[in-house]
């Protein structure tokens, strides 16, 4: 059960109960625990409008609320906030049906569902992955399993760059320097390295750039062996990517990269042209929202064009993403498309998406933006070294399963087999818990130390808790599938566990909705902390009867709540640290 939309609606009942009128409860988790759990505070604005004392109506909304069981206590405060206290032995009650609940914790889906299309990572092939690439799939895979887990259809796609002017300098290049071993040994960095040469002789040699354009435009017509050659490229880059995938546990639902959608460009421009929303300008075909009607906010003040086709005929990026949503609309007749994608490309998804709407596409597009990867001092963490060389995410990787792996023999003590076997669980895992504990929407400094920290809100620090739980389980020899005995809160740092054991559904939710990771993040080191009192304040195992048999059954919800909590964001959770 989501508490907080319950709630919501019985504070809006009261209202109306004791006011007779209609009106948003406005509630909210109060700051401090000590003025109980929930705060109404719609009464006031109520006030004002009926202008009578704030006070005096929030009491008698107060005592409408107090008369339901989930509510032990309803006081008035300051100039007519409600103060809600949940009623404990209901919360309990709410807690023993999320424990026999062993498929969704006590998470119900959403009751609208919606087909939604996650377009996120999306690298270029021929290009090796670097950290910058590391928000875009870690955010979408989290924002993918959230969405998936609340009931929505969602598509994961993998827009990839995976057409465009570097591949003529490509087909040159290999052929004049490609090394078809190392092409097949290590492909992408063999890619690379051809494609550096090319694009330098391009720019010193005129006729091995206009070699490059007339293999590109042969590319473009259909030429059999540039075809083969290309589609040899995003075979060989595709398999290295799915490798860098498998190691972050990252999968899609689709690979469909802009050349699925470049029979669909002349369309898209007849298109835009025929309902006036496009115009030639000096040969190309552009797109002035100056000149159109309705354009919301600052746009309506753009001079600078909206460019579909350049004046030698070329197509953009902002062709095909128009292909793309209109492409989304008709094959899976999508509700929403989130564009996973860091914070400076805002402006093409304006423009995007105002094109989309005049279009008449009846689809939510959302841009899901993200900060900037910074570095110790703060600046834009590099993505090649001194000497010039990518520093890959690959790279980056090894060093966070190096330095876990260190960590947990070096100060946790752990066996070097142990270690061993969980470097990549608890290294990968904490690069991922890292970025998404963030506010999406900020910066944040990429911090190796600070990432496979056991103490904090770091994500080895959530794995040991979760380790914990289980070796409770173990020492006890408890068959968590038979646990089952009624959940009691009677010490306080059982009523402190309880009380956040219950708001799991209601931060699940709003993560979902609001594509927001880090409500998990934040709801998951809360946990940690209220488990880790308990564990010191409560015996468990030494208790007896039900007190023993409630203990557990938190211990268990904790164990599993954690789990749950990590695989939403793409983190495993060892049984054993």
């Amino acid at each position: 059960m989501r508490i907080e939309v319950f709630l919501d609606q019985l504070a809006q009942q009261a209202i109306k109960d004791a006011l007779d009128l209609e009106a948003p409860a406005v509630l909210r988790p109060t700051q401090d625990p000590k003025h109980g759990d929930y705060q109404v505070n719609g009464v006031m604005g109520l006030a004002k409008r009926l202008k009578k004392n704030p006070r005096e109506l929030a009491a008698g909304v107060a005592e409408k609320l107090v008369a339901h069981e989930a509510i032990s206590e309803a006081t008035v405060a300051g100039p007519g906030f409600v103060n809600l206290r949940l009623d404990e032995a209901w919360l309990a009650g709410l807690l023993d049906a999320a424990h026999a609940d062993r498929e969704r914790d006590g998470v119900d889906a959403s009751e609208a569902k919606k087909t939604i299309v996650v377009d996120f990572s999306s690298p270029n092939i021929a290009k090796q992955m670097h950290v910058g690439h590391l928000r875009s799939t870690i955010i979408g895979d989290a924002i993918v399993r959230l969405l998936r887990f609340v009931g929505h259809e969602v598509i994961g796609d993998n827009h990839l760059g995976d057409w465009g002017t570097q591949f003529g300098l490509l087909i040159v290049g290999m052929r004049e320097w490609g090394d078809e071993a190392a092409l097949e040994a290590d492909p992408v960095p063999e890619l690379e390295r051809v494609y550096k040469l090319a694009s330098a002789k391009a720019k010193e040699d005129e006729a091995f750039a206009e070699s490059a354009r007339a293999e590109l435009a042969k590319l473009q017509q259909g030429d059999a062996d540039n075809h083969a050659l290309w589609e040899h490229f995003v075979e060989v880059s595709k398999r290295s990517l799915n490798a860098l995938y498998a190691r972050l546990d990252v999968e899609f639902d689709e690979w469909l990269g802009e050349s699925a959608y470049d029979d669909m460009l002349p369309g898209v421009v007849e298109t835009l042209l025929e309902k006036k929303i496009a115009r030639e300008d000096q040969g190309a075909i552009c797109v002035f929202f100056n000149e159109l009607e309705g354009v919301p906010g600052k746009l309506a003040k753009q001079e600078v064009p909206f460019i579909v086709r350049k004046g030698d005929g070329a197509f953009l990026y902002s062709t095909s993403d128009i292909a793309t949503v209109l492409y989304r609309k008709e094959r899976w007749d999508a509700d929403e498309s989130l564009y996973v994608v860091g914070q400076p490309q805002k402006q093409h998804f304006q423009q995007l998406f105002e094109v989309v709407r005049q279009l008449g596409v009846e689809m939510k597009l959302e841009h899901v933006e993200f900060g900037s990867v910074l570095n110790a001092e703060g600046k834009l963490i590099r993505t090649r070294d001194a000497d010039g060389k990518p520093i890959t995410l690959a790279s980056l990787l090894d060093e966070a399963e190096e330095r876990a792996e260190r960590k947990m023999v070096e100060e946790q003590k752990l066996e070097a087999e142990l270690a061993a076997s969980l470097k990549k669980t608890v290294g990968i895992g904490a690069v991922k818990y890292a970025d998404l504990k963030q506010n999406r929407t900020s910066d944040y400094k990429f911090d190796f130390d600070k990432m496979v920290a056991f103490e904090g809100n770091a994500g080895p620090y959530l794995q040991y808790q979760h380790a914990r739980c289980c070796s409770i389980l173990r020492k006890g020899e408890i068959d968590p599938s038979g646990l089952g005995g009624a959940i009691a809160l009677a010490h306080e740092d059982e009523k402190a566990l309880g009380r956040r054991l219950a708001k799991f559904p209601d931060v699940v939710h709003a993560a979902a909705e609001q594509a927001m990771p880090h409500y998990i993040t934040d709801h998951l080191y809360a946990l940690a902390r209220d488990y880790s009192a308990f564990f010191t304040n409560c015996q468990v195992l030494k208790s007896e009867g039900a007190q023993r048999e409630s203990r557990l059954a938190l211990v268990n919800l904790t164990r599993r709540q954690m789990k749950r909590g990590l695989g939403l964001l793409g983190i495993e959770a060892p049984e054993r640290m």
